[in-house]
């Protein structure tokens, strides 16, 4: 047989073998094929082929040609099938016979193709390049299959389908793996069945027959349980398949396990509604939970209520024995409230409720807002006096000692209480009903319980505009100091003036009375000192330069500006900034402020003394009994409490406090003197105590620097003369 070679040479270079017993034939045929591009060789039969397979290329398709010298057709065929590198190589078989048994012989041994050795050499051109084709086809087909088997491997999941008559149920490889089947099986959809917990199978069941019934999309997770013990979530996931007429017939569709995944939305739920400490619902689960609370409450005409839980000095703890050790605590405390509830947390299964309303009861839950502040929600009381009793139950749980490290430690809280309808009608106006009840019972002195009242709101709205206002007065000049004169009673002399604030507000002069505590508790108190000390270095200038008069001016500031370490810089800056020394400017800070952080003040106090600022203590004698600090800090003078100073020539034990200070401060070398004075009694007993300064309205008030001018004016020496 020969091949007339085409005048356009084949582009791809495929490699072929030619096995034919006759010599002349095998070269001709490969050498046809060689012109036509090929890459071809030629063996005198299959047992040749077998040697030489494992250090050869392997074909890309194999031409086996019947002669009557070698082997049948089909004799050979069923020998390359054999061999594991020819196993999947087409064969095209050229025949002498062409009858009908013949073909089936060879096709059943294994043949791809075959042809009439009496074909012309293009009928064999075209046969050998479609089976060339086909293969090429069925290689991408193979490997996309292994790719999408592996794929599906590493995804778990595998394919399905389901007839509505035989054969059923038919899964794939990579479907039976995935339900714990390392073997192909036959698997019913029974025996699947049996894999699920019998509330499971119900649920399953029903949702199926459903969606049979509808013909519409199954989609549905499923808990099962695997042969080898092993609890997976499945997630089947099918649609349906419509014969001629337009009725069902099938369901194709994927199974794939989606434990891991399940298991980190569990974890992300967890998270979001969850504290990571405590493991108590955090603020966005509890305001769920309580909207649906107050839901079901205005459906049913019940109460419920939100206590608002905040642990006493917490801080303290945290500071003293570290953030661990406040984490244990905060931990130990929450389970101790979420006891005194009634119910447990509504958390099905370890996952977070997501029922409709009414399907579940509406449960007790106790969570935690964030830093040291719980809440309670109870979803149906009789009354503020049944949340109360809840409230005095948990602080009655939280007095119990904590053991940390074998040593004892005690928390008290404070609780407000606020209940629906009567404090609020949406979850946060509870919330803040509550908060403010709370704040009232920390007021009280702490570690109690409070109910919310009306009069609160208003008490705290005033305090909120109070310290807005108060904002606004230090941004834009709404503070001014007025002064009290320091007068040597033996000469008249006045010997300083103490600077006192007001605030000039709504065409009203407040007093510090009335804004001092707002300002401690926000921190305002801080650049209130600051902006005192400049202005009362500007008006000593000021009156340095306008009436000549020369004089100290005493500040008061809390024991927290003095535990800044540019204290002594502020004041040299102020000083500097308008002209006049720092010893014009003298610092009064209360002897319960000084006792409360001795030891933070203590290097402030030392710094201003060396740079020529005194140091006064006000309200002297009304703080600590013990007076040995009073030897260790560098103050110059005592100022006596106007307490003592009332009933100076009433009680006799006045005097002795009196004269028992004045002793000790002369014993010191400290400058005493006497405040509040407002009677010439008082003035007189001062002065027999050996006390000659003083300070009260037995003198003068407190002026503003307009009106102080013509007052030291008045009392000069040549005034009154």
């Amino acid at each position: 047989m020969s091949i007339v070679p085409a005048s356009t040479p084949d582009t791809p270079a495929r490699r072929l073998l030619v096995l034919d017993a006759d010599e002349r034939s095998r070269a001709a045929i490969a050498s046809g094929l060689r012109q036509r591009g090929f890459e071809v060789g030629e063996l005198a039969g299959v047992d040749a082929l077998r040697s030489m397979l494992p250090v050869e290329r392997p074909a890309d398709l194999i031409v086996l040609v019947e002669s009557a010298a070698g082997p049948s057709a089909e004799a050979g065929c069923r020998q390359l099938r054999l061999g594991a590198a020819s196993r999947s190589v087409p064969i095209l078989v050229l025949m002498e016979r062409q009858d009908e048994a013949a073909i089936e012989a060879v096709q059943q041994a294994g043949a791809s193709d075959f042809l009439s050795c009496s074909s012309p050499p293009s009928a064999l051109l075209g046969r050998i390049r479609q089976l060339l084709r086909n293969a090429r086809t069925h290689l991408e087909l193979e490997r996309s299959r292994v790719r999408l088997a592996h794929a599906q491997d590493l995804a778990r999941m595998g394919s399905f389908d389901w007839r509505v008559g035989p054969p059923g149920l038919r899964l794939e490889p990579e479907a039976l793996r995935v339900l714990g089947h390392a073997v192909p099986v036959q698997a019913s959809a029974r025996q699947l069945l049996r894999l699920l917990g019998l509330p499971e199978r119900q649920r399953l069941l029903r949702l199926v027959r459903d969606v049979i019934h509808h013909a519409t999309v199954l989609d549905a997770d499923a808990c099962v349980q695997l042969p080898d013990g092993r609890e997976r979530v499945l997630h089947i996931e099918a649609e349906p398949e419509f014969d001629v007429q337009g009725g069902l017939c099938a369901y194709t569709g994927v199974i794939q396990d989606v434990t891991d995944r399940r298991l980190i939305e569990d974890r992300v739920l967890q998270l979001a509604n969850f504290d990571a400490l405590t493991g108590l619902p955090n603020r966005r689960q509890l305001l769920w939970r309580a909207e649906r609370a107050l839901d079901e409450a205005r459906r049913s005409g019940h109460q419920c209520a939100l206590l608002l839980i905040d642990l006493d000095r917490f801080k303290v703890i945290n500071d003293t024995l570290g953030h661990r050790a406040g984490d244990d605590v905060l931990v130990v405390l929450g389970q101790r409230l979420r006891a005194c509830v009634a119910h447990s947390d509504l958390v099905l299964e370890g996952r977070v409720d997501t029922t409709p309303m009414g399907s579940h009861e509406l449960l007790e839950s106790v969570g935690r807002l964030g830093g040291d502040e719980f809440v309670a929600l109870l979803p149906e009381v009789g009354g503020e006096d049944e949340a109360a009793g809840i409230a005095a139950r948990m602080l009655e749980a939280l007095r119990e000692p904590v053991d940390l490290e074998g040593s004892d430690y005690f928390v008290t809280a404070s609780v407000g209480v606020a209940v629906y309808p009567r404090d609020g009608t949406s979850v946060l106006e509870l919330l803040r009903s509550a908060d403010l009840a709370m704040y009232a019972a920390k007021a009280a002195g702490r570690n109690a319980t409070q109910a919310f009242r009306p009069h609160l709101a208003t008490r705290g709205r005033d305090r909120l505009v109070l310290e807005t206002a108060l904002h606004r007065a230090i941004e834009r000049g709404g503070l001014t100091l007025h002064y009290q004169p320091k007068v040597d009673v033996s000469d008249q002399r006045v010997v300083g003036v103490e600077a006192l604030m007001r605030w000039q507000r709504d065409g009203q002069l407040l007093q510090p009375a009335d804004f001092m505590a707002v300002a401690e508790e926000t921190g305002l108190i801080v650049p209130m000192g600051e902006w005192a000390i400049d202005e009362a270095a500007r008006q000593v200038r000021q009156w340095r330069d306008s009436a000549g008069i020369d004089l100290t001016v005493a500040v008061n500031l809390p024991s927290v500006a003095f535990e800044r370490c540019d204290l002594v810089e502020q004041i040299r800056a102020a000083a500097g900034r308008h002209g006049v020394p720092m010893r014009c400017l003298q610092l009064e800070i209360t002897e319960t402020g000084l006792m409360k952080d001795l030891q933070d003040v203590m290097p402030a106090l030392q710094r201003l003394t060396r740079n020529g600022v005194e140091i006064s203590i006000d309200d002297f004698g009304t703080g600590y009994s013990s007076l040995a600090y009073l030897t260790q800090l560098p103050i110059s003078e005592l100022k006596i409490d106007r307490s003592f100073v009332r009933d100076l020539g009433v009680t006799e034990q006045s005097a002795a406090v009196v004269n028992a200070i004045v002793a000790l401060a002369r014993s010191l070398g400290l400058r005493v003197i006497a405040e509040g004075v407002e009677t010439e009694r008082q003035r007189d007993v001062l002065l027999r105590l050996g006390c000659r300064t003083m300070q009260g309205f037995l003198f003068a008030g407190a002026l503003s620097a307009a009106d102080l001018t013509p007052w030291l004016r008045a009392r000069s020496p040549r005034e009154r003369a």
